[in-house]
């Protein structure tokens, strides 16, 4: 038994006193800010779930084989959703597509800047990879505490576990590619008369672009990992087949839900994969395929 040196009681209770006294002064507030999160959810899970299952299978074979020119990836990707289809996963599979996809969409929107910043300024990048590094090895059940005390049970907490666990890799891989962009062309491009704004957009991330889909690949993946997680505070979809399959000890539910989530995975890496190949190959980065 390690000999107790300090009291750590106290601390708890500051701590615990703390987040209670933001729930009750501050939780309508946050209610408020997460609500358009809430309707960016909503608005992509409708959309998916009133879409007829042929149109959106059609929608993802036609994108897969834009980013291959080739068919053996369309046909996984529709032997994917037909296994979905034919297990009666579909619209919990839909709703499981919707949370990955506002979470991912909401981490873009706040990664790659946060990236860009970073790669801009040695300072920032030493006070922000210390956070990265927490939402990356912190227990995803940790940061979920405050988040159910302040929004309750229901989709937004999950959602903003998810992207807290999601945006991370897309941070670092967006400040990783712009940083690794020749110096030599960012050198010529100044020789132009070009401004930092213009570099920028018209230079470093045409040029970082498969280094920053690598991560949105990897964003997607982490969110999906989240699915069973988020379904026990309200997220459903095949999160929350897994856990009644748990519950119930149903091994069959449990096992077709997994194979679901690894389904829909399979989809959005390989399609994600293939982009960032064929933009590399744009860009003479490597040899396309």
């Amino acid at each position: 038994m390690f000999p107790e040196l300090i009291d750590t009681r106290p601390w708890r209770r500051a701590i615990d006193d703390a987040l209670n006294w933001v729930v009750r002064n501050w939780s309508e507030y946050f209610e408020a800010a997460a609500y358009p999160l809430l309707m960016l959810l909503n608005f992509i899970e409708d959309i998916l779930i009133a879409t007829p299952w042929w149109l959106i299978t059609v929608i993802l074979v036609g994108i897969a084989f834009l980013a291959t020119r080739r068919w053996p990836l369309p046909v996984i990707v529709f032997c994917s959703l037909m296994f979905l289809g034919i297990m009666d996963l579909w619209e919990d599979a839909m709703t499981t597509m919707a949370l990955m996809i506002a979470a991912t969409l909401t981490a873009i929107v706040l990664s790659i800047p946060i990236g860009v910043w970073m790669s801009r300024s040695a300072r920032t990048r030493g006070v922000i990879t210390p956070l990265l590094d927490l939402m990356q090895t912190l227990p995803s059940f940790v940061y979920l505490i405050p988040t159910v005390m302040i929004f309750g049970p229901g989709k937004i907490p999950a959602l903003i576990a998810t992207i807290v666990y999601a945006a991370p890799p897309l941070v670092r891989l967006s400040d990783l590619g712009l940083r690794s962009v020749d110096p030599a062309v960012m050198e010529a491009s100044r020789a132009f008369g070009t401004t930092p704004t213009q570099r920028l957009f018209g230079v470093q991330i045409p040029l970082a672009l498969p280094t920053i889909l690598a991560g949105i690949n990897q964003t997607t993946m982490m969110a999906l990992s989240m699915v069973v997680i988020a379904s026990m505070i309200g997220a459903g979809g095949l999160g929350y087949q897994v856990l009644q399959g748990i519950g119930r000890l149903e091994v069959s539910r449990g096992l077709f839900a997994g194979l679901g989530i690894v389904a829909l995975a399979i989809i959005f890496d390989r399609i994600t994969q293939s982009f960032g190949k064929q933009l590399q190959g744009r860009i003479g980065l490597m040899e396309a395929r």
